[in-house]
């Protein structure tokens, strides 16, 4: 199925736990993609290799699930965070290390849609959800974790039209495959507090100074690459800016509000995955001349792993909507 843009709807919004018919229709063909491209023996090999799975994402792209929440104009599907919640629930259901690997493939990706040039938004949105290419979003440091309100050692100085950036990025999300990278600067080293001088700017690979390296052997979700990302001497023009100069810090946290829904929705998956699992075991394995799932002792764990899963749902989309009602 082809993901289509959503249609209006207007009137009062009442009280009611149903998605829409669009919204099912969304998760059918995600769940339809799933159990077709999800091969098992796919996903244990990447997480052996520590690839990532490219030719995945590009079937993902071109059925509309990656940037289903971008605007159309910038290659997306229109849809909102309650659709981009079911993608990723459905996804990390699946799969946790497949599931994981699609979804962040935009990662960072909102700050463009949000506070980015009509420029930006029509080259770096179009050139994810048309799966040519992956984002990264660097904010974390090796000195200072993701205390971004702290004054950043990776820094961005005025040098003749743009500027020049100096610094490294740890625990990146993407880093050794992305096709750029949204990366957070301190501009002003002396304003205080120190957050009131940070900046955004978006870095091409393959810009001279600039290097990326994967972190092997992680304990596990290995097709989705983490790595570190070092600037030296990383010259950008002044285009690269993204949002307002010295803002930087508070594009990064409307991100960060949007993308722990996204993180939640992937948990939930992962956690109905996990259901999933262990009721088909259940109800195959036998002990003591039964079933797992008739000894009282089982049935109670898996009700209770069904309750928690059930008030995890009702909590991650009412944030969605939330954000999809700009609250």
């Amino acid at each position: 199925m082809l993901i289509s843009p959503p249609a209006r709807h207007h009137g009062v919004l009442g009280l009611h736990f149903a998605f829409t018919d669009e919204q099912e229709d969304i998760r059918a063909a995600v769940r339809e993609f799933c159990q077709k491209e999800f091969e098992p023996e796919l996903a244990r090999e990447l997480d052996r290799r520590e690839e990532f799975p490219w030719e995945l994402y590009r079937r993902a792209c071109k059925l509309g699930f990656i940037g289903i929440h971008f605007p159309e104009e910038y290659g997306g599907a229109g849809y909102g965070y309650v659709e981009a919640a079911i993608v990723a629930e459905e996804m990390c259901r699946a799969d946790s290390t497949l599931g994981t690997a699609l979804i962040l493939s935009d990662i960072g990706c909102d700050v463009i849609m949000h506070f980015g040039t009509e420029e930006q938004k029509e080259h770096y949105l179009s050139l994810v959800a048309g799966g040519k290419g992956l984002s990264a979003i660097a904010l974390t440091e090796p000195a200072r974790g993701s205390h971004l309100s702290a004054r950043l050692d990776t820094r961005a100085v005025r040098e003749g039209d743009g500027w020049t950036i100096n610094g490294v990025k740890t625990l990146i999300t993407n880093a050794p495959i992305a096709s750029f990278y949204i990366t957070l600067c301190q501009t002003d080293v002396q304003v205080e507090p120190p957050y009131r001088g940070q900046t955004l700017f978006i870095v091409d690979a393959g810009t001279p100074g600039l290097e990326a390296s994967q972190i092997r052997d992680k304990m596990g979700i290995r097709a989705s690459p983490t790595g570190e990302v070092s600037y030296s001497d990383v010259h950008v023009s002044k285009e690269a800016l993204v949002g307002q100069l010295n803002r930087g810090f508070y594009h990064a946290l409307a991100f960060l509000d949007e993308s722990r829904v996204e993180i939640a929705a992937q948990a939930l998956g992962i956690a109905e995955g996990a259901l999933d699992r262990a009721l088909r075991y259940a109800r195959e394995r036998e002990a003591f001349g039964r079933k797992l799932i008739e000894i009282q002792a089982i049935s109670h764990k898996l009700a209770e792993m069904a309750t928690k899963i059930e008030a995890t749902r009702l909590v991650v989309y009412k944030a969605a909507w939330l954000l999809d009602q700009g609250r």
